[in-house]
């Protein structure tokens, strides 16, 4: 038995033998192959008299301390987690109270408590803690959970929080055993004015532990209950590979080896080191045709093919190396026997692999369908634009499943809209992408737009939402309903066979694929079918994205037009075109205006949000809208873009409280105005690239305009600048985009532009198109707006000025020289009507100023009237009673002017008013 116990089976000896993996040894007191009762098993294998039993109790007991040290430790840390937990939600309450705007003031008043109590009880309820109670230095409470106690004193210790330190501690109050936190309230000069305290019930952390105890203790039971039974499974294996076998279970191993290797379809031959043939089964002398004494004789002597007989004696190794033998080709697998310590020698298997070449043939076909399925994972939907996805499929699919590929989408999905439910007859169609051979073929070619009869395959696939098979076009009738003429010119062409599949994702029909196969191929089968569909789901998926894609790209466009300019008014200030160039991939946030102003002057603004969609967009409109209304207050551009990064701060802040709304990222402003009485342009920015003036010489310069934060930044000035500009200059504003791209940096791009301006007398439109023609990118990857204007200058003869003292005795004066320019210019019939403006306010301005008064006319698109004194108080309108002596000026001008209104000018103001001109 020893001896048996130390020798080497093998594999085939351990798997193969008369005992099954995992029996036990046969006792005497059992019949013979009988197995023991599961009682038994398991007493046997917990018995501590075996070295199974031994390991298995070992284990058990450090499985156990390590589940009980492991609950432990979850028990404490989750307690200690619990009571930090509401440590810190204390003390972040009683902070932010603390800190609160208006609470030291509430403190001073007359009622503290009645202010405070209402604002600490919507802070306790919303903070997740039991109270928040303010007290004085004293520590009467202000604020209560009760308000009985209110004007109470405090429960706990606040002599270390009137020294300015915050001070946690458990009490037995009023609401129970609390754990508690108390801060000092400081005042503008740090002195403290009282104290607040915030805290938690400690029932409530407790019972929050307790409730995580059953779950915890049932997870490490069934940890055990699992670590048990698995180290009750190793036990048994140990305890099954430590019993020796007997003399009779080694021959009956032995007897069973030997008829399995006999038995079994694979030839093996064993050859000594000297070439003798030690074992041949009875499938390798089918196969090699060996006679029945063929151990113990030499390879050379067996009549084999001269090729085998050399492998069989080489002790090479050889993996299925296909060897002919007379009419068969076998598979030959030859292993030296002496690797790891053996005997010298070789084992050869033999396989017929005669009858597997239909198979491999077969298996090509797999191969080669694996590998379209690849291909087409990786070269459908790598756009997202639904007619080259489309495209990819024909291309795909033809000629490598069918020799054409035709696919026909809905006209609904080519716009990005979801396609009606259709019951009964397929919609039309449009063939969108056709794949195959270029020549003559009679099928619909790409564009043609069509409806598919319902007895053709086409409509029965796309209505049921199932794939079609038609083995033979010659012999269906359904499909000739749709164009006899036409199908009878595909039959003479020389199809022969059609898949028709429909598109279909998300429980959506966008379509159909047809996959046709000519004479020159095989028709299609139920495999071909399945691969057909295979295909088609994935496209269908890759074109719903695109189509989807499509949909909101075309939504968040219109909106960005819909929130841009529609066009540019009418100016005699400057000449003035714009590009406005969307970013391929998505809209952004860029954005320009032209906004007329009072006196002839012209704001121009360029901008840009960061980012990109429906957001950045939307950002944009809300930027854009807020610098109109900041310049109908005829703001200085330095006033205005700090009022416009107050908004945008304004606007960050709100967003913060708000869940899933993103912040504006960033946002960048120019604002310019220009004066063409003057040509002085005053402008700023903030964070916008500076913009570029061309004078009418042709000189290009880039104006060191200080640089401004970036909008919402707060907290730092801006700075405007001022520049005379001749006319017929050119001020060219834009945003970072057209001057930068990932292949090109703002320097080398701002060359480009200087080098592009350089050339004399082009109007704003050739600026535009010669500067697109330079710099637009080969792939935008963000928006490009570009406003050019070039400048005029208001000539004398088309205003007039006068300075009068502030007398009323010169008011009937000026009407006379207002008359007299009128008259000039030709406009009397406008006398009547600017008299009794001007009148009323160069009157206004004698009454309420100090100081010289100037009056100025201008003729542009309309009269301008202006009336400008050394104060900087505005008029307001109202509405005078009856009994009122004045009070109707104002109202006067307003009711005979278009427009009128007040701007600041760095000595006093300016009253303007415009006029209509026939």
């Amino acid at each position: 038995m020893a001896r048996n116990r130390g020798r080497s089976w093998g594999p085939l000896g351990r798997r193969l033998g008369g005992r099954r993996p995992g029996r036990r040894p046969e006792r005497p007191q059992r019949r013979p192959g009988s197995r023991a009762p599961s009682g038994r098993r398991l007493r046997s294998v917990a018995s501590v008299r075996s070295v199974a039993g031994q390991m298995f109790v070992l284990q058990v007991l450090i499985v156990l301390l390590l589940v009980v040290a492991a609950v432990t430790t979850l028990l404490l840390q989750a307690r200690s987690d619990r009571i930090q937990a509401a440590r810190d939600r204390s003390l972040a309450a009683a902070q932010a109270f603390a800190h609160g705007p208006g609470l030291v003031a509430a403190m001073k008043g007359p009622d503290p408590a009645k202010v405070i109590q209402p604002e600490a009880k919507a802070a306790w309820t919303e903070g997740g803690v039991d109270f928040i109670v303010v007290m004085n230095r004293d520590g009467l409470r202000y604020s209560h959970p009760d308000p009985a106690l209110i004007g109470k004193h405090f429960v706990g210790t606040i002599g270390p929080s009137l020294q300015g330190k915050t001070y946690f501690e458990e009490v037995n109050g009023p609401l129970g055993k609390e754990l508690q936190v108390i801060v000092p309230v400081k005042d503008s000069r740090g002195a403290i004015v009282g104290l607040c305290s915030s805290g938690i019930k400690i029932s409530r952390v407790s019972s929050a532990v307790d409730q995580q105890l059953p779950l915890l203790i049932g997870a490490g039971a069934a940890a055990l209950v699992l670590a048990t039974a698995g180290t009750a499974l190793v036990s048994r294996r140990l305890r099954r590979q430590t019993h020796g076998l007997g003399t009779a279970e080694m021959t009956r191993m032995y007897e069973h080896h030997d008829a399995v290797l006999h038995a079994v379809r694979e030839g093996v031959v064993i050859v000594s080191g000297d070439g003798l043939v030690l074992l041949a089964n009875d499938e390798a002398r089918r196969l090699l045709g060996l006679p029945p004494d063929v151990e113990g004789r030499h390879v050379s002597g067996l009549g084999l093919d001269p090729r085998m007989a050399e492998l069989l004696v080489s002790r090479r190794v050889a993996t299925d190396e296909v060897v002919p033998v007379g009419k068969r080709l076998l598979a030959v697998n030859n292993r030296p026997t002496d690797r790891r310590g053996g005997p010298p020698g070789s084992v050869a298997t033999l396989r017929d692999t005669t009858e597997l070449r239909a198979l491999a043939g077969k298996a090509e076909v797999a191969r080669s369908r694996l590998r379209l399925l690849y291909d087409a994972s990786v070269a459908i939907g790598t756009t997202l634009d639904v007619q080259r996805t489309a495209e990819e499929l024909a291309e795909v699919a033809a000629p490598r499943l069918a020799d054409y590929v035709s696919v026909d989408l809905a006209e609904a999905v080519l716009r990005g809209e979801e396609p009606r439910t259709t019951t009964g007859e397929a919609p039309e169609l449009r063939r969108v992408a056709l794949g195959g051979t270029p020549d003559g073929h009679p099928l619909y070619r790409a564009g043609e737009l069509h409806r598919y009869a319902a007895p053709t395959p086409q409509a029965q696939g796309f209505v049921s939402g199932e794939s079609v098979l038609v083995p033979s076009l010659a012999d269906a009738e359904g499909w000739r309903t749709q164009d006899p003429s036409r199908t009878q010119q595909i039959l003479d062409y020389g199809f022969r066979s059609l898949i028709t599949v429909p598109l279909k994702a998300r429980g959506v029909l966008l379509g159909v694929v047809n996959f046709w196969r000519t004479q020159n191929s095989d028709a299609f089968e139920e495999e071909d079918m399945s691969l057909a569909e295979e295909l088609a789901a994935r496209a269908a998926v890759c074109i719903d994205n695109a189509r989807r894609f499509t949909r909101e790209h075309a939504m968040a466009v219109t909106l960005q037009h819909s929130l841009l300019p529609r066009g540019l008014p009418e100016l005699t200030a400057l000449d003035a075109d714009y590009r406005y160039l969307p970013a391929q991939a998505g809209v952004g946030g860029d954005w320009f205006d032209v906004i007329p102003l009072p006196g002839a002057r012209v704001a121009l603004v360029v901008g840009d949000v960061v980012g990109h969609g429906l957001h950045a967009a939307a950002t944009m409109g809300r930027l854009r809208t807020a610098v109109q209304n900041f310049s109908s207050l005829d703001l200085p551009p330095d006033e205005l873009l700090g009022h416009l990064d107050e908004l945008v701060g304004r606007i960050d802040q709100e967003t913060a409280d708000v869940p899933d709304e993103p912040a504006i990222a960033g946002a960048t402003c120019l604002y310019a105005v220009y004066d063409p009485t003057t040509g002085i342009c005053s402008m700023a920015r903030a964070g916008h690239p500076v913009p570029a003036v061309v004078r009418p010489d042709g000189t290009v310069e880039f104006p060191e305009l200080p640089g401004g934060p970036p909008l919402g930044l707060g907290g730092l000035p801006f700075e405007a600048m001022e520049l005379h500009l001749p006319e017929g200059s050119s001020l060219v504003l834009f945003t970072d985009g057209l001057v930068e791209d990932r292949d090109r940096d703002i320097d080398t791009g701002l060359e480009i532009l200087r080098a592009t301006l350089a050339h004399p007398g082009r109007t704003p439109r050739e600026t535009c198109d010669a500067l697109l023609d330079a710099l637009l990118p080969e792939r935008q990857s963000d928006d490009i707006a570009l406003l050019v204007a070039r400048t005029r200058i208001l000539e004398p003869d088309r205003k007039a000025e006068w300075e009068l003292p502030a007398d009323p005795a010169v008011v009937a004066r000026a009407r006379a020289d207002v008359t007299r320019q009128l008259a000039d210019w030709g406009l009397e019939e406008a006398v009547f009507t600017t008299e009794l403006i001007l009148s009323e306010l160069i009157t206004n301005a004698i009454r309420h100023a100090s100081g010289p008064i100037r009056v100025r006319l201008m003729r542009d698109r309309c009269l301008i009237c202006e009336v400008s004194d050394t104060s900087s108080t505005s008029p307001h309108m109202r509405y005078a009673a009856a009994e009122d002596e004045g009070g109707r000026g104002l109202f006067l001008v307003a009711q005979l002017a278009d427009r009128w209104g007040t701007r600041y000018i760095p000595d006093g103001k300016i009253i303007w008013a415009e006029l209509p001109l026939a």
